[in-house]
């Protein structure tokens, strides 16, 4: 863990230095203005962001779709694109949102069905839902929320032995999460135009057991999510 956190922060570190050098080597006008309307762009943040996932190999699929959805929309302020083409944004939008569920649908590493409670697999699209998961070995699952959300309440659940992983993708949507004020949860979620939030409060008589952990990962643009503990 400690390894992949100091890739992490080497990864973050070269890029801030290139962004930081880009923009003193910008002062001296050293570059065409198409140039830095390209660099200084919202389909580049999302270029760099996917490079940054895959760099760091972790959430791949989410790095693919960012870099092809800044590509795609960056292309025509790079090459001259007839308006027939730029018309089919929202169609674009909609192939991309059904490929990164299609890849995702393999992504997780555990075989377990959707009607078993010990491995969830909430879809919420254009509404929402609470359910109360009362698992004894609870060992994450995926949830997908495009214009839709969702309240998965876990208080009444124990985590199974090991590292158990909820993968999150999330589109102009949201969910929350209530888990046990005793559980150990990491969150490495990565958020575009959106926001993940711990709202637990910090209790620090509570002893976390070192086999047990809740990790919830995922993609989110767009929406948001958040962690609560009663």
């Amino acid at each position: 863990m400690t390894h992949e956190r100091s890739n992490k922060r080497a990864i973050l570190g070269v890029i801030l230095v290139l962004i930081g050098a880009f923009l003193v080597i910008d002062n001296f006008n050293f570059f065409p203005y198409a140039i830095r309307n390209i660099f200084f762009s919202w389909e580049m943040i999302l270029i760099v962001l996917g490079a940054i996932l895959l760099a760091s190999r972790e959430n791949k699929t989410t790095g693919v779709v960012l870099i092809l959805i800044g590509g795609f929309f960056l292309i025509p302020d790079v090459l001259h694109i007839p308006l027939e083409f730029r018309r089919i944004f929202w169609p674009m939008i909609f192939i991309f949102i059904g490929l990164a569920i299609l890849f995702r649908r393999g992504g997780h590493r555990n075989n377990y069905t959707s009607d078993n409670q010990n491995y969830i697999d909430e879809l919420s699209v254009f509404g929402g839902s609470e359910r109360l998961i009362t698992s004894k070995e609870f060992k994450g699952g995926k949830v997908t929320y495009i214009f839709g959300g969702s309240t998965i309440n876990l208080t009444q659940s124990e985590l199974a032995n090991g590292k158990n992983i909820i993968d999150m993708f999330t589109m102009f949507g949201g969910g929350k999460f209530i888990v046990p004020r005793d559980w150990d949860v990491t969150v490495e979620v990565t958020s575009v135009f959106g926001g993940f939030s711990d709202k637990r409060l910090t209790d620090p008589n509570i002893v976390y057991d070192p086999g047990k952990q809740l990790v919830i990962k995922g993609f989110i643009i767009f929406g948001g999510g958040e962690i609560q503990s009663y």
